[in-house]
């Protein structure tokens, strides 16, 4: 009993299961076939979605059935039908006496509908019996066309996969397809959507949108889109206000409705978002419109990818001129005028009226008959969804005719898909001149076109082209036509910042918001925010100026360049103090050549005979050093000034010291004294010894730490100036010239009350008083004195000393020589002399009446001996042991 029952149950278990398999198989037939020696499927969306029917554990699983029937649909599934009949009548097929055939289905927007599609392309490769269920085989399906949805694709792409059954879609573009290691058998007549997002990001940059909204579909194509077009934005510095994403499904109306509410929303709480970029599909864009309508401003651009761009009738509902307007990114589209022709006589061709799809678009609304059909199938076509199919198939056509030129195709095992596969990746196929061929992703890259939806006078809508994209050089071409409405939108989160301002980062996520802060000093902004090629560092910090060279005051949008500050040549008080040094030098010749002319005169042996060309040549190293401190400064000019003012004044003071000792010399009491003195008093020798002191010191200076040119930084200029190093240094070079100045003075005052037409010391004691004071003046002004004057002071200080000894030194002389002759004689020198000898003899007559003996003893000497007075007669020089 037991073994009956069990059987009893098996038979009837098998009984359901083949009713179940031919139900299925039933609901997988194709809605239009056409035979021909190598068929071709065919997946089309003429129904928009499904009805699901949900599935139980007692009835046998059924497929959902279609809803919404989708006229762009079957335009293209009648693309492929017209292109497959072109092919056919093409010589490089009946040459070799071979047909395509068809099997189209109806996906329905539907992934399971798809895959039950697929096991039809695929029974007669798996099923060994198919000839024991139906009277005549199925031809195998070598290869498949379609779809249009990248989800569907790619479910659809992982079937054919196992036999690799070459698939070419005609609209399918996310990324992930071109992945050859996963859908080896994948092809495309489209460019993926990474070309896509890159023009779209490249429109933005165009027209500097860079706050943006997002709106896709949550599927592989939507998710896959956004993705690569907030990666490229980010680069390119356009910041994404908000993503919203749509349910795949559209069989759930409630969520569907709930998302396009929270999505409607969305958009206007962010009323500064003008422009919204959509990966939706047409349908949900509709309902998005038509909740949005008279919501917001129109001032705002719909940027639509090639998934609504096309689907002007989604509009017919809503008013354009208060969506908006939309930028639609469609394929580059060919010559689809045949395809248009075709439809004009579809009524005419019996063979496709009986097809079932076109029965069916009969029966909807205002539509009654084939005429109004094919009215409705031509307000449909889509050109580069047309040109795209109609390049499918021609590439299968031409990779058939090359196939089987090598092969007999007549028979149905002789080629198979995997060869017609091979076969596709190496064609070029030629359409209207222009070349197209498959790179390594499968992929024909044709470009894109932009439209602009435009409103015509009888309320219908039209797509006015304005530009063009390559993808090979990634730019734009644009077709000039009228000024658009969206050429003044603004979409920002924050205004430009003016120049000179810089874009700090408001407290958000988003580099786009921000605000406006003046760039401090010495830093600038020159960019109003606009794009660049690296924009994602545009002008969120203000740029550095060149401190060494320029500057600039807050909020700048430039850096001026600093002025360079010296003692120039031709500012006025540099001209004043050379014209006085030139004054100077030119003195020092004329009272050169008097004294040469008049050598041998008593004015000139007393001012010191040789000694004074001596004086004049070191007062013209002096003069000449005045000239160095002029003019932007070197290191050259740095070292040479001040070596060379020390060395020539040392060498001037060394010989007025020499001067100021002689007259000591001359006029000394002390006999004692003046013999020690005399022994002492070698004057070359002194001058060498005191001048070789300061050499070791100047040297030293240079050795050790050497004056350079040193360049000053200012707030706007650049101060050219010598750095002295060593300000010891160049403290002692100043400090010994001082000492022997003051070792003159102690002498001359001394011999202050000696002859006065020819005794130096009151001019050696004002001279030197002069230089005094003026160094003494100069080392506090030097000390808190800065800028380019500076060495004017030093200038100053030394003109003064050197004018200082010409006039108490020489310009006596002068004046003498010139306009006193007669008392440039010996009889006039003696005559003075001895009326000093007199005056001095009387006054130690009264002296010695009251003080002792031996405090007279050197006064009478003297008046005993005149001759010591004359020192510089030659004929009294053996009495007096002093030679000159």
């Amino acid at each position: 009993m037991m073994p009956l029952l069990v059987l009893m149950s098996l038979m009837l278990l098998l009984s359901k299961l083949e009713l179940t398999e031919a139900a299925l198989m039933q609901h997988s037939r194709p809605g239009a076939t056409a035979p021909g020696d190598l068929i071709i499927g065919g997946l089309f969306p003429i129904h928009e979605t499904v009805k699901s029917t949900g599935l139980n554990s007692i009835s046998p699983p059924q497929l959902p059935n279609c809803s919404r029937f989708y006229t762009r649909g079957l335009t293209q599934a009648l693309a492929m039908i017209h292109a497959v009949k072109m092919a056919n009548r093409s010589p490089m097929l009946t040459s070799l006496n071979i047909t395509l055939g068809y099997r189209i289905h109806d996906t329905c927007n539907d992934v399971t509908k798809a895959l039950w599609a697929v096991q039809d392309f695929t029974q007669s490769f798996l099923d060994c019996d198919s000839s024991t269920k139906f009277s005549e085989p199925p031809k195998p399906t070598m290869a498949v066309i379609g779809t249009s949805s990248s989800e569907i694709s790619i479910a659809v792409a992982r079937e054919l996969n196992l036999l690799l059954i070459p698939q070419i879609s005609y609209a399918s573009t996310a990324a992930i397809l071109s992945d050859k290691s996963r859908f080896p058998a994948f092809m495309r007549t489209v460019p993926n959507d990474q070309h896509q997002t890159r023009a779209m990001v490249k429109l933005l940059r165009d027209k500097k949108w860079n706050w943006v909204g997002i709106i896709a579909t949550d599927g592989d194509y939507g998710r896959s889109a956004m993705e690569s077009f907030v990666s490229q934005a980010t680069q390119e510095g356009i910041c994404v206000a908000f993503k919203e994403v749509l349910p795949d499904s559209l069989t759930d109306q409630e969520k569907l409705n709930s998302s396009i509410n929270r999505t409607v929303n969305t958009i206007v709480n962010n009323p500064k978002v003008k422009v919204v970029v959509s990966f939706a599909k047409s349908i949900q864009m509709k309902m998005i419109f038509m909740v949005l309508n008279g919501k917001v401003s129109n001032e705002r651009v719909w940027v639509a990818s090639d998934n609504w761009s096309t689907a002007t009738d989604i509009l017919k509902e809503v008013d354009l001129k208060y969506i908006g307007d939309v930028l639609g990114f469609t394929f580059k589209s060919g010559n689809v005028s045949v395809f248009t022709e075709y439809l004009n006589h579809l009524q005419h061709d019996s063979e496709d009226e009986i097809n079932l799809f076109l029965k069916e678009l009969i029966g909807e609304p205002n539509v009654r008959n084939i005429t109004e059909a094919v009215n409705e199938l031509q307000r449909n076509v889509i050109p580069d969804m047309v040109f795209s199919i109609q390049l499918a198939v021609g590439a299968l056509a031409k990779a058939v005719a090359e196939l089987c030129v090598k092969q007999q195709c007549k028979n149905q095992t002789a080629v198979q898909p995997w060869e017609l596969l091979a076969q596709l990746r190496n064609i070029t196929i030629e359409n209207e001149g222009v070349m197209y061929n498959f790179d390594m992703n499968g992929d024909i890259n044709l470009g894109y076109d932009v439209y602009i939806w435009q409103e015509t006078k009888n309320e219908e809508y039209k797509k006015d082209k304005i530009a063009k994209y390559d993808l090979f050089y990634a730019n734009f071409t644009y077709i000039i036509k009228d000024q658009y409405a969206f050429e003044n939108v603004t979409s920002k989160c924050s205004n430009s910042c003016e120049p000179g301002e810089f874009k700090k980062t408001a407290h958000s996520q988003h580099t786009c918001c921000y605000e406006c802060s003046k760039c401090p000093e010495n830093q600038f902004s020159n960019s109003t925010g606009k794009f660049r090629i690296t924009p994602h560092i545009y002008m969120a910090q203000c740029y550095m100026c060149d401190k060494d060279k320029e500057w600039s005051d807050s909020g700048s949008s430039g850096c001026n360049s600093k002025t360079q500050e010296y003692f120039e040549w031709n500012s006025g008080f540099s001209m004043v103090l050379l014209t006085l040094a030139a004054l100077g030098i030119i003195f020092l010749f004329l009272i050169s050549a008097l004294f040469v002319w008049q050598r041998n005169s008593p004015v000139v042996k007393a001012a010191g005979g040789p000694l004074c060309h001596l004086i004049l040549l070191s007062l013209l190293g002096s003069f000449v050093s005045v000239v160095f401190f002029v003019g932007e400064p070197s290191d050259m000019t740095c070292k040479v000034r001040q070596v060379l003012f020390g060395l020539s004044f040392t060498v001037c003071v060394s010989c007025i010291l020499v001067k100021s000792l002689k007259i000591l010399l001359a006029f000394q009491m002390n006999l004692e004294l003046k013999e020690l003195l005399c022994k002492l008093y070698k004057p070359y020798v002194i001058v060498c010894i005191c001048t070789a002191v300061q050499v070791i010191i100047c040297t030293l200076w240079l050795i050790l730490c050497t004056p350079s040119k040193k360049n000053v930084n200012n707030s706007k200029s650049n101060l050219m100036e010598c750095n002295e190093c060593s300000e010891e240094a160049f403290g002692v070079m100043l400090g010994y010239i001082v000492l022997l100045a003051l070792v003159c003075f102690t002498f001359a005052y001394i011999g202050r009350k000696l002859p006065q037409k020819y005794n130096d010391s009151k001019f050696i004691t004002f001279g030197m008083l002069i230089y005094l004071m003026a160094w003494v003046i100069f080392i506090p002004v030097h000390l808190t004195t800065s800028g380019k004057y500076v060495p004017a002071v030093e200038m100053v200080v030394i003109l003064i000393s050197n004018y200082g000894i010409l006039s108490c030194h020489f310009l006596p002389k002068c004046y003498v020589i010139l306009f006193k002759k007669e008392h440039n004689t010996r009889d006039a020198f003696l005559k003075n002399v001895y009326e000093y000898a007199r005056k001095s003899a009387e006054n130690i007559r009264n002296l010695s009446e009251t003080e002792p003996e031996s405090k007279t003893n050197s006064s009478v000497y003297i008046i005993s001996n005149p001759q010591l007075v004359s020192p510089l007669e030659n004929i009294s020089a053996e009495k007096t042991n002093l030679k000159v």
